[in-house]
């Protein structure tokens, strides 16, 4: 949620192309009293509004543009469990809590889209591949760590051959299906989770970009035409916000994420590709990633660069990396390509906090954001209410902040992704 008064619609993505609910809340205006006020409507601020509502909390909910307009509208659809992190959180919460939390976003979800029937493309289906072996050692810890839990039956390693078959391409050199994954319409999921909360009471307005924040024991959230006053506050912006700066800023600085959409592909083509359905990410920091879409396009996503610019062409850049995978894919049509921004934490670990007794954050998902928004809504929600076991935790991490981010902005960017870059050649 940034402090600028403008607001804007949808980026031209696939996902805006093919949504169901055209949102269309009102703009703030005049003053609104409220228990919690969350700010930022993409899919943290809009799950925790939502769990909230349904815990009988007054809710209202401020998006400075569309509802999911940032990452959580254009991303890649993955459902993929954890939260992030969780090597630096064990020995703060235990084993067993995190494992608790590893497959929550999937459940809260799932459990979403069936008792609200939001209609999201959702499907069960998703593969994790190998580009060198540090990744299949990293995969066999993964495995060994699930069938301690006696969950190794939803997972299944694979050698280069059957990952070829899978997939029909020879460019990893192994992988490993997860079942308990998944992928869906991102913007579907979200704009279905804030119709939900609006009918259990939450108020939610759009185009109300929040300018300032007074603090107090009543807070007072300020918009261009409107005040909020609430108990509690979450800021639940990620890489657009700009409020609070002494405390957030340099913590999460935004990296571009990209994604074509070509054609509308056979279905003989998609079956030599793409036969199980699965969602599909490589194991580099700076990785790709890709899945069919409910009309059998192929969405193809990743870097684009290390600049920290968004790209004059995205499909220059992305088509070249889908051919690497794909050659089959050779000449057919790009019919939407779209990016933005995502937010980056150095240690990978989400930004969960408090800046006073009564005003909250959360962001900074680097990339993986679909289910771990889920599960930071929940634990958001549980510390406003008084249980804060987990979100003391995460208040643990010694997190590094970015000096003097704000004025070098592009610059810093190009220098975290060269640092990623560098660990996937390198480890």
């Amino acid at each position: 949620m940034s402090a600028s008064l403008s607001s804007e619609e949808h980026t031209n993505s696939y996902y805006a192309a093919t949504r169901n609910d055209l949102t269309d809340y009102p703009v703030l205006q005049g003053e609104v009293e409220t228990e919690i006020c969350v700010i930022g409507a993409g899919f943290t601020g809009t799950a925790a509004a939502l769990t909230m509502a349904e815990r009988g909390h007054a809710v209202t909910l401020l998006e400075q543009h569309r509802i999911s307009w940032g990452a959580s509208g254009r991303n890649g659809g993955q459902l993929i469990h954890g939260l992030g992190g969780t090597s630096r959180l064990r020995p703060l919460i235990g084993d067993e809590a995190i494992w608790k939390l590893h497959y929550r976003g999937n459940d809260i979800i799932k459990e979403r889209i069936e008792k609200y029937n939001i209609e999201c493309d959702f499907k069960f289906g998703y593969i994790e591949v190998a580009l060198k072996p540090s990744h299949m050692r990293g995969l066999l810890e993964d495995f060994e760590e699930h069938k301690q839990r006696d969950l190794d039956h939803h997972l299944k390693l694979m050698d280069k051959d059957e990952v070829c078959s899978v997939l029909g391409t020879d460019a990893f050199i192994g992988g490993m299906t997860n079942d308990l994954n998944g992928h869906l319409h991102p913007l579907n999921l979200c704009a279905g989770e804030a119709r939900a909360a609006a009918s259990l009471g939450a108020k939610i307005f759009e185009q109300s970009g929040v300018t300032d924040i007074v603090h107090g024991d009543k807070v007072k959230v300020i918009t261009a035409e409107g005040t909020v006053i609430a108990d509690k506050v979450l800021i639940a912006g990620n890489a657009y916000h700009h409020l609070e700066q002494k405390n957030l800023s340099g913590l999460v600085f935004p990296a571009g994420s990209f994604i074509i959409a070509t054609e509308p592909l056979s279905d003989d083509e998609v079956k030599a590709i793409n036969p199980l359905d699965l969602a599909v990410v490589d194991l580099n920091n700076v990785l790709d990633y890709y899945r069919m879409s409910a009309d059998n396009r192929l969405l193809f996503g990743g870097r684009c660069n290390y600049s920290g610019r968004v790209p004059e062409s995205i499909q220059a850049i992305m088509v070249p990396r889908m051919l690497k995978v794909y050659p089959s894919m050779e000449g057919k049509r790009i019919d939407y390509e779209w990016g933005g921004n995502i937010g980056i934490v150095i240690k990978r670990v989400p930004l969960l906090g408090r800046i006073t007794n009564n005003v909250f954050y959360s962001m900074g998902y680097s990339g993986h954001g679909v289910a771990p928004t889920h599960i930071a809504a929940e634990v958001m929600s549980d510390a406003m209410e008084g249980n804060d076991d987990i979100l003391r935790a995460y208040e643990q991490i010694n997190h590094f902040r970015i000096p003097l981010g704000q004025w070098f902005g592009n610059q810093i960017v190009a220098l975290g992704m060269l640092y990623f870059r560098m660990r996937d050649l390198l480890w």
